[in-house]
């Protein structure tokens, strides 16, 4: 008998006959003996449709206020799949975020899991129920609901499991493993049986949306093993998230990756002296603005002008924060572009394979492609580019092609 955490998204619950399905799936791992915990999502449209109707309210709610209102959409969700299982023969409960123990910090809309106190989740299991989790949610130390953000019910599920110690963490969601490239922008792409942990979080990161990058982390801390599958085809084997001494055959590139919402800004005349970018960078921070991709021109008399890439939604927010500091630092212009994309490479055999960069800043010359930003990593090459005309999806295909990704499986 095994302990299972499986998480289901909000495609697989997205009405009440997929929800009938996943409660089959689900008691049928029961009925083999297993003990089960599962996290779920919203049902499919219902997050969006939340938002809009607070914005028909008010387009500047309150964070706090935006959590209360979402944290209903997993509710209907875990209420109705333990009302299914129930009526199989299948005991079961459902627990919102605070009564599973999710504890939080504070940063409303996208809070970070602190703990998971499974006091109450190892109750239910001994009286032999299987217990349905509100994922994407939990509650800070102050007792206000805060929610995850976009993806939160993976790093749900596999924060349940690290704490529980469990044998294995399923994600169940609309795709049937992870690809080597989404298979709307590539003809050919192919799914991987196995990807590391450090490739799956860089893939996460860079846009694909199959786990959550948060989620991946956690595995890879605390151990988890942890899978990718279909939830509309349990039949399939998925894709193993995995340490890297336990792949089987490691590749140079194993996925390329884009994420289109993704905003440029740049600074430009900035003071060149010690704590002008600290301010800069502190003052985002401290505004919960995620800076990724930061390149710095060559100082001119005693100036300099950055670039760097914050994620579109934060793009606004980033803006208001520089605009405050303009006449301190001496900046004299603020731009920024949301008319871009970031094209990815990963792969765990790049830390002994020279030359894979040029590689990939020659194929996307080739094909007339401009690279307005570049950021590196042991296993990552990222490059900002036009999202105009298609040209990601066109880079993508001929990235995909170049790393022959098409033959990673032969």
């Amino acid at each position: 008998m095994a302990l299972i955490v499986q998480k289901y998204g909000g495609t697989s619950v997205g009405s009440v006959e997929r929800i009938q399905k996943v409660a089959e799936n689900i008691a049928r791992f029961k009925r083999q003996g297993h003990q089960l915990v599962v996290a779920v999502s919203a049902q499919a449209g219902t997050t969006d449709n939340l938002i809009k109707l607070a914005q028909q309210i008010d387009e500047h709610a309150s964070a706090r206020e935006m959590d209360m209102l979402l944290a209903t959409g997993e509710q209907i969700s875990i209420a109705l799949l333990a009302i299914a299982l129930n009526k199989m023969g299948i005991p079961a409960v459902s627990l919102t975020g605070h009564q599973a123990g999710i504890l939080t910090d504070g940063v409303h809309m996208k809070a970070r899991i602190l703990e998971v106190e499974h006091e109450r989740i190892n109750q239910e299991l001994a009286q032999g129920k299987v217990i349905i989790v509100a994922g994407f949610q939990g509650i800070s130390a102050d007792n206000n609901i805060t929610t995850l953000g976009r993806g939160g019910s993976d790093t749900t599920a596999v924060a349940i499991a690290a704490s529980l110690k469990a044998d294995l963490c399923e994600i169940y969601t609309d795709v049937d493993g992870v690809y080597t490239a989404d298979p709307r922008m590539v003809s050919n792409p192919q799914k991987l049986a196995m990807i590391t942990h450090d490739e799956m979080l860089e893939l996460a990161s860079l846009g694909a949306k199959v786990l959550h990058p948060r989620s991946v982390e956690i595995a890879k801390i605390h151990g988890v093993r942890l899978s990718v599958r279909s939830s509309f085809d349990t039949t399939k084997e998925g894709t193993f998230v995995v340490s890297r001494d336990q792949l089987e055959k490691e590749f140079v590139v194993t996925g390329v990756a884009c994420d289109q919402k993704v905003a440029k800004i740049g600074i430009f005349d900035l003071e060149d002296k010690p704590g002008s970018a600290t301010k800069v960078f502190q003052a985002l921070a401290d505004a919960n603005v995620n800076v990724d991709m930061i390149v710095q021109s060559a100082m001119r008399n005693n100036l300099n002008d950055i670039a760097f890439t914050v994620p579109k939604d934060e793009a606004d927010n980033a803006l208001e924060v520089l605009n405050a500091l303009k006449a301190e630092l001496g900046m004299s212009e603020i731009v920024s572009s949301t008319d871009v994309a970031k094209i990815s490479i990963v792969g765990a055999g790049m830390i002994s394979s020279p030359g894979v960069a040029a590689k990939m800043f020659s194929v996307l010359a080739d094909n007339g492609i401009n690279i307005e930003l570049i950021s590196t990593s042991e296993i990552k090459v990222s490059c900002i580019i036009d999202k105009k005309d298609d040209i990601p999806k066109k880079a993508m295909q001929a990235l995909h092609d170049a790393f022959e990704l098409d033959k990673i499986n032969g």
